[in-house]
């Protein structure tokens, strides 16, 4: 597919169909996903609906490795999280182009299509020159060169070469606008062109005609050769996967075998330098692990046993074993592919605005030209003068430049966000990061490391550091929050008793019940609430020094004060200073202690609200949208209401499925320098859409007035939209190798 319109096209002819519903187009992965209910049509009957339209149908019978692309670039399209009684999922190419094998990845039945009308199924690979469209412009072209000759030479039947190669363009063209015309399309740009030629066949203008076929089969030619570009960016993320593995079998053997055959469990070595075909966990070995290709990180990892790898990095200078975690199909690299090809087909709000206007623009133009063909001549002009310019008014109206404008830009900026670790889901999402006012952060995990250390252990009311230690070792036996791994972390060792009726309250404190006594380790306002006497002086001051003090209650008597201290990541403060520079407003939202969140923010530089619930988290994310759209960038693990909260939600984490899943852009590298880098991704691409719709709008404004005064015809305003539409498409793969340029 080369443009927008091609997805509104299909779009608009499935949705005719009986019984079908929830149709998704994909333009960048070139791949259709839609609802059948019972009794409704057949995927026989989508099949020749679409090939009507001009594309060869074939559904997708089963699972497509995810490395597997079409030869015009374009990967899979997975629609996770739709749970559909009966789909059918499509990979389809624009009119004329060539493709070859389906697209990726992890389908249950699809149809996959290319070109029917010049392009037949090619080989993955098949270069641009090789495939129907730019037979079809050779064709078109040698013609145009005959009638040239032929007019010098052979000056009586120049008329008849320029007409052969009118026709030789206007067939297939002119099928294709006869079938979306049935199909519900009767505006698009094939009816324009067909309308304009034969007008400019019927006044004898054939030398024009010829050229606006040529033109516009060239344009389509080079839309085609930019949108493979585009599409090369989201192909060379699958690229990176290797295609085998070296597997230890039960018996101690190794095999190779396809990367796509692993399965979690199974042992996988990696000899030094080699590229990892899995997501793992290092058995043995020790290696510094370079993730620039999945995460952007320049600097190498090093990994040793029990730490998790990512499939793609690269081992540099180790030999490791690994247990694989993950298939082929649910590894961190095939999910990021997913996710960017999702991305893809999310329309931004601009794009929708632009498809909503085009829909007026093309049929209102069409009027439009029909007046000025028709309204001169009936008050004195000539007809065949204003008819002419009528003809080349409707040239002038094609909305291809202006539709393609920002999903090009979009598409781009979403690839190019992907290479360095920065995914976001959609241009929707990658729009509204732009415009945010406020930044809000969560503290711990995202401004911090969110790995604490108990660094004070104080006994209260005569019980012992070992008893203290033990009680609150129990109650946290199970919790994955981290000031509970740090307790448990210091009790390492201890014989810990078992815990019963454990619950936790929200943003207080875990409590159960051990050896008959009511425990509870929770915030020092939890503590007092209890009834529990305590020394406010003692905990003033170790918060002051920015550490997390928790209390340990039995019975209502406090036992212990454990203070807890988890250092700020390293990058936080330049992080923060970029984005002030940017003209954002950071703010900590935390459910931490005040001393301890002013500690930590006053060494950030940032605002700080602290001794938030997770309720107060939503109300004071509510109070910032009032002054402005707002991002809230947390762990994707314990922040999701205040996530969803936010006008955008930013998750940090190193490829977890919650970092992934949970918000509407995730941080691979979880570096706070991320944030500031996805506002300056999203305010380029934002500038990028601009630059489009000015050099698309522009372009339609020059030639609407000079074709209305006689300086330009036919063949300029064709010329003059396929210059557009190839202008904005290699403005937006400009994007593609974009750096941030932070303060």
């Amino acid at each position: 597919m080369d443009c927008a319109s091609c997805v509104a096209k299909v779009e608009k002819a499935v949705a005719r169909l009986p019984g079908v519903s929830d149709i998704r187009v994909n333009l960048m992965a070139e791949r259709l996903s839609l609802t059948l209910e019972e009794g409704g049509a057949t995927a026989e009957a989508i099949e020749r609906q679409v090939t009507a339209l001009g594309y060869t149908a074939r559904r997708v019978a089963g699972p497509v490795p995810v490395d597997q692309a079409p030869a015009g670039g374009g990967c899979g399209h997975d629609h996770h999280g739709h749970d559909h009684h009966d789909h059918d999922h499509a990979t389809h190419d624009h009119a004329t182009q060539d493709h070859g094998a389906p697209a990726a990845a992890h389908q249950h039945g699809g149809i996959p299509h290319s070109h029917g009308d010049e392009d037949a199924e090619m080989a993955a690979g098949t270069p641009w020159y090789a495939t129907g469209k730019a037979r079809l412009v050779g064709l078109i072209g040698v013609l145009v060169l005959l009638a040239w000759g032929a007019s010098a030479l052979l000056p009586a039947q120049a008329q008849w070469f320029w007409l052969l190669a009118t026709l030789a363009g206007l067939w297939p063209f002119g099928r294709r606008a006869v079938a979306l015309a049935r199909a519900g399309s009767p505006f698009s740009i094939e009816t324009l062109m067909s309308v304009a030629a034969l007008g400019a066949i019927v006044i004898g203008a054939a030398q024009e005609a010829a050229l606006v076929v040529f033109l516009f089969a060239l344009g389509e030619l080079l839309e085609n050769v930019a949108a493979g570009r585009a599409r090369a960016g989201i192909r060379a993320l699958a690229g990176l996967m290797p295609s085998t593995a070296r597997r230890e079998a039960a018996s101690g053997t190794v095999e190779e075998v396809p990367a796509a055959a692993l399965r979690p469990g199974d042992t996988v070595l990696i000899r030094p330098g080699e590229r990892l075909p899995c997501d793992g966990e290092v058995l043995e070995g020790r290696s510094a692990m370079d993730e620039s290709p999945v995460t952007g990180e320049s600097v190498p990892v090093t990994r040793g046993v029990g730490d998790a790898v990512i499939a793609a990095s690269i081992s540099t200078d180790g030999a490791l074993r690994l247990r694989v975690t993950r298939g082929a199909a649910d590894n961190t690299l095939a999910r990021i592919v997913r996710l960017v090809e999702e991305a893809t087909a999310s329309r931004a709000p601009t794009q929708r605005f632009i498809e909503r206007f085009s829909t007026w623009w093309t049929p209102g133009a069409m009027a439009a030209a029909a007046v000025t063909m028709l309204l001169p001549p009936l008050l004195g002009g000539d007809w065949g003068t204003w008819f002419y310019r009528g003809l080349a008014l409707l040239l002038v109206a094609c909305p291809c430049a202006l539709v393609i404008s920002v999903p090009a830009a979009m598409a781009s900026g979403l690839s190019a966000g992907a290479r360095r670790g920065l995914l976001v889901k959609g241009g929707a999402a990658l729009e509204a990061i732009g415009s945010a006012k406020t930044i809000a952060f969560d503290k711990t995990g995202t401004l911090t490391e969110g790995r604490p250390r108990v660094t004070d252990l104080l006994p209260l009311g005569g019980a012992t550091e070992a008893e203290a230690l033990r009680l609150a070792a129990a109650v946290e036996q199970g919790s994955g929050h981290p000031l509970a791994r740090a307790i448990l972390e210091r009790a390492a060792g201890l014989a810990l008793p078992a815990a019963g009726e454990a619950s936790a309250v929200p943003g207080r404190a875990a409590q159960a019940v051990v050896e008959g006594r009511r425990v509870s380790v929770g915030s020092p306002r939890h503590a007092a609430e209890a009834g529990a006497t305590l020394d406010h002086a003692r905990i003033g001051a170790l918060e002051a020094e920015g550490k997390t003090v928790v209390v340990l209650v039995a019975d209502g008597t406090a036992l212990a004060l454990l203070a807890m201290r988890d250092e700020p990541r390293a990058d936080a403060a330049a992080g923060i200073a970029s984005l002030k520079a940017l003209g954002l407003r950071p703010v900590m939202l935390t459910g931490d202690n005040p001393r301890t969140a002013a500690a930590i923010a006053g060494a950030l530089g940032l605002d700080a609200e602290a001794g938030l619930l997770p309720e107060d988290k939503l109300r004071h994310i509510g109070a910032l949208r009032q002054a402005g759209p707002v991002a809230m960038v947390g762990d994707g693990i314990n922040d999701a209401p205040a996530l969803a909260a936010a006008s955008v939600g930013i998750a940090m984490g190193g490829g977890t499925d919650a970092a992934l899943e949970a918000a509407d852009a995730a941080l691979l590298r979880g570096q706070v320098a991320g944030v500031a880098e996805l506002v300056a991704l999203s305010r380029a691409t934002l500038a990028n859409v601009k630059q489009n719709v000015a050099v698309a709008v522009g372009l339609k404004a020059v030639l609407l007035v000079t074709t209305l005064l006689g300086i330009t015809g036919l063949w300029p305003a064709i010329l003059a939209d396929t210059g557009a539409t190839v202008l904005v498409t290699l403005n937006a793969l400009r994007l593609l190798g974009w750096r941030p340029r932070l303060a």
